[in-house]
């Protein structure tokens, strides 16, 4: 039986976390001891303290050496976010003991990357040493690493979530969409129906996305079929891709997206007008949290954005 989290939480140390990465990588203890700088007896006291601390063995002995089990590969994994959030602490600290610099995680959906892009740029360019990662998914999955704090900001619906009053919704910005296809699709009309394009194969957002809800309410709205074997996607990359190598591809994105695409010749925007309107996203954190430095000033480059709209 796997410990219980108190017990693991109470006896489990950094190092040992150290040595479990170390034994994944050399694959043998007394490589595994040099690289952690301990004697051989004494990383195997540890392993085995460890293996004692979860209840469970986490590798399997052989001739050749250690090679994790699917528990130790679990546990190796997260020893090394773990190892790898205390490195993204230290950094923060030194940017703010020196005044500048820092880290900063930020999600965002497809929609607001270029927007988030422009405030970056500022940003950056007043605060040079700062590191920033940046993921780009999904509303639900953002939000999910919002909850595990792993993101500092996430520009977002919060309504996707069973639980939006587990958020603050720090500022809001409207969001247009756009169909789009290959700039040489065969529809070439000035103006086009939705059931113009209702012949031409799809590729539309996941179930229960916002923007993929939203297009089947405009084709149940014009009495039309939604399009029958369509390619999901919520990649913009992959959806670029899908556009570029099937030229009678249609596909409905944010316009922001599909300005910057058409600007490069990667896509067409085609004359057709969407009648409903998408749902505003956010900039979210978890209620009640305190932003880091970093985070405020992202916070307001992003309202700055607001306001230029």
């Amino acid at each position: 039986m796997i410990a219980a989290l108190p017990s693991i939480v109470s006896r489990l140390r950094l190092k040992q976390l150290r040595l479990l990465i170390a034994l994944d990588e050399q694959g043998s203890l007394h490589r595994a001891a040099e690289q952690v700088f301990i004697s051989q007896p004494g990383a195997t006291k540890s392993l085995h303290e460890i293996e004692n601390t979860f209840g469970a063995e986490l590798f399997t002995r052989s001739s050749q050496g250690l090679v994790p089990n699917d528990l130790g590969r679990c546990v190796i994994r997260y020893a090394r976010l773990i190892h790898s959030d205390v490195a993204h602490l230290r950094e923060e600290m030194v940017g703010i003991l020196q005044g500048h610099g820092g880290r900063l995680s930020v999600g965002t959906i497809m929609g607001a990357v270029p927007m988030l892009m422009r405030a970056l740029g500022r940003l950056r360019r007043k605060q040079p040493e700062l590191s920033v990662e940046i993921v780009e998914d999904t509303s639900a999955r953002l939000l999910g690493l919002v909850d595990q704090g792993r993101l500092d900001l996430a520009i977002c619906r919060s309504s996707v979530s069973q639980r939006p009053d587990a958020y603050d919704c720090l500022t809001l910005h409207p969001e247009q969409l756009t169909v789009v296809a290959h700039p040489d699709h065969p529809a070439r009309a000035a103006t086009l129906e939705l059931a113009d394009l209702s012949i031409y194969r799809w590729v539309v957002y996941p179930a229960n996305m916002p923007m993929r809800l939203l297009l089947e309410r405009e084709f149940s709205q014009c009495g039309l079929e939604f399009p029958r074997y369509p390619v999901e996607t919520a990649s913009t990359f992959t959806m670029l891709s899908l556009l570029q190598e099937d030229p009678e591809l249609v596909a409905v994105m944010p316009l922001a997206v599909a300005e910057f695409s058409e600007r490069f010749g990667m896509i067409r925007r085609l004359p057709l007008n969407l009648q409903s309107r998408s749902e505003p996203y956010g900039v979210i954190a978890r209620h009640g949290s305190t932003l880091s430095a970093a985070a405020q000033l992202l916070l307001e480059e992003l309202q700055t954005e607001q306001l230029s709209v």
